[in-house]
């Protein structure tokens, strides 16, 4: 009975972002609450079901109490934000993250449930994207709703371009940690290079840069958390099927902005169609025919403070070069147009949250405050709900407090994901490249206030976390 009742609970917080993805990707109230419903019942299966539903160690108590402290912020946040009812609505949110954070560190663990664990967010990934492909490949069959700010860009089914473009990104990592992985079966690993391929074309049909940049942030933390020839090889297989779905589909307006003629948008994406499909079939001939080894890869020891300079240099670039390009107008938007600048109003957002910063630097303006604070600060006509940075909002809304305690969050996934890596590193390395994918998406745009998104890597973070509680045995015992 008890293991029935686990897998159950296992398997609908492993299927629950996927089932949120098609409410809108659960940014609405509804759809929210339903989804913090299910995740504190899961909470109680697991202290019902789970041998250890509480985490032990230091490092998961870390995240937790940093993720419960920032719910509880947020939500006592409504006695001097200026809107009750959104406040209230992101303490919501947070706390659905924090059941969902325990519900998977309890959940999501044993050998088993670890190595299935990256499929089945990676197959996520793929039912929601190719969900939103759909319409573009088969245009006299699928027909999806359309949003006019997205101007073509892939945004269904969660709404918005950018977090679509991010769940796209952690897909292909995690088809990657799978396609080189040697202990896989090859079905699997051929499997997941082929998935690379429509991924690759759902993340760049989005023309979302920061999507980009998280993607390229995640396959350089995989190269370096478990290096040898086998997971490079793999994976470069991987990267390269979803570069070529990308590019496959560049020439068909039709596909890549939803553009043309009726008859037109069909031609193009039956052309399309096919070509993914065959370049899909050329990941699997590749994977199927490659020869993993798990011979080690020689990196230098400082090869993780190097990967973490790079991701630093590279968000110093984006924002010295798109910080001097102008703002206050329409942002090219119509296609690869967008791909060839670093054009953003984000800077403007971002000055007007470190206003709010400044004018109450410990406790912040309080939770959803940003929204009326840019309207009226705003230098230019646009509305805006967030500041397009999860950390620059935090500031300006919950102020040192509660950038304290996401940092305490952070620290503590990030702690934990150092513990297990050193314990048990094949099952690690792709929650851990996830982890740290999102973490660099959200320095730039809100995806915070859509949970379809962040659920996955809450899942992935919480195996984390159980992986580094086996530590906390030893440590004891020392």
């Amino acid at each position: 009975m008890r293991s029935r009742g686990l897998l159950g609970a296992r398997a609908a917080l492993l299927a629950g972002p996927v089932v949120l993805a098609f409410f809108s990707g659960g940014y609405f109230d509804r759809a929210r609450t339903g989804a913090g419903i299910v995740a504190w019942v899961l909470v109680g299966a697991a202290a019902l079901c789970a041998l250890r539903p509480v985490p032990r160690a230091r490092a998961p108590r870390l995240a937790l109490a940093g993720l419960f402290g920032l719910a509880a912020w947020t939500t006592l946040s409504i006695v001097w934000a200026p809107m009750a009812g959104p406040a209230y609505h992101d303490g919501q949110r947070v706390f659905l993250y924090a059941g969902a954070l325990l519900a998977a560190s309890a959940l999501l663990r044993g050998r088993a449930t670890l190595r299935a664990l990256d499929p089945a967010v990676a197959g996520g990934a793929l039912i929601v994207i190719g969900y939103g492909l759909s319409e573009r490949l088969l245009p006299g069959l699928v027909t999806l709703a359309h949003s006019r700010s997205a101007f073509g860009r892939l945004d269904q089914p969660l709404t918005y371009w950018n977090t679509t473009g991010v769940l796209a990104a952690l897909g292909i990592v995690l088809c990657a940690r799978i396609a080189g992985d040697a202990t896989r079966a090859k079905g699997l690993r051929a499997a997941a290079a082929a998935a690379a391929a429509p991924l690759g074309l759902g993340l760049y049909i989005t023309f979302s840069r920061g999507a980009l940049f998280a993607c390229a942030t995640g396959l350089l933390v995989l190269a370096v958390a478990r290096p040898d020839r086998a997971r490079w090889r793999g994976g470069v297989i991987a990267v390269g099927a979803a570069v070529a779905g990308g590019l496959a589909a560049a020439p068909f307006a039709g596909i890549t902005r939803l553009a043309g003629t009726h008859g037109e948008r069909i031609s193009e994406g039956l052309a399309g169609l096919g070509l993914l499909v065959a370049i899909a079939l050329v990941a699997v001939v590749l994977s199927l025919r490659a020869r993993l080894s798990s011979e080690p890869l020689a990196l230098p020891r400082a090869a993780p403070w190097i990967a973490l300079a790079l991701v630093a240099g590279g968000f110093a670039l984006f924002l010295a070069v798109g910080s001097h390009e102008s703002q206050g107008q329409t942002v090219a938007t119509h296609g690869a147009a967008r791909l060839t600048s670093l054009q953003s109003n984000r800077y403007a957002y971002w000055k007007v949250a470190g206003r709010m910063f400044t004018h109450a630097p410990l406790i912040g303006e309080g939770a959803s405050s940003f929204a009326p604070q840019w309207l009226r600060h705003r230098p230019f006509a646009e509305g805006a709900r967030d500041a397009h940075s999860l950390y620059v909002e935090t500031l300006g809304e919950l102020g040192l407090v509660g950038l304290a305690l996401l940092a305490a969050f952070l620290a503590g996934v990030a702690w934990a994901a150092r513990d297990a890596l050193r314990l048990a590193p094949g099952l690690a390395a792709g929650p851990t490249a996830g982890a740290a994918l999102m973490a660099a998406h959200a320095a730039i745009d809100w995806d915070w206030e859509m949970p379809a998104v962040i659920l996955p890597v809450l899942l992935l973070s919480g195996a984390l976390l159980g992986l580094a509680d086996l530590r906390a045995p030893a440590r004891r015992a020392a």
